[in-house]
């Protein structure tokens, strides 16, 4: 067994408190949300059952973690109502209301723009 696996493997839970296996190894019976989530299921306020764990470069400890929660304990997800629906429509036509002109740009307005890019850039548009 290769060290870093070693480091992942800990099914009791004793090293790290909860279960923990290596990337892509868990047990059948957990997932994670989004995985819960595509067979249109939710955690439903269980607590975390267990973890996968693997190496990486770009976090600052050294590994990537993922929770996981057991299949058989998660709820189905909440259907949408039309008041969340028509929430939702409404902040997403608000992000893509250009604050200056007031035209709806057809996309998501870029919040590091603010408005739209023929606002922000007006000479450019000018010129072209």
């Amino acid at each position: 067994m290769s060290p870093a696996f070693g480091k992942c493997y800990d099914p009791a839970g004793a090293m790290h408190g909860i279960p923990t296996f290596p990337w892509r190894f868990a047990p059948d019976g957990y997932a994670t949300r989004r995985q819960l989530r595509a067979r249109g299921l939710r955690p439903g306020g269980q607590p975390v059952a267990a973890q996968v764990m693997r190496r990486s470069r770009r976090r600052k400890a050294g590994v990537s973690l993922a929770y996981l929660y057991r299949i058989d304990r998660a709820l189905p997800v909440r259907p949408m109502t039309a008041g969340k629906r028509a929430a939702l429509a409404k902040a997403m036509t608000a992000r893509r209301t250009c604050p200056k002109c007031l035209t709806d740009a057809g996309y998501c307005i870029p919040t590091s723009l603010g408005m739209c890019p023929a606002c922000a850039f007006p000479d450019e548009q000018r010129t072209a």
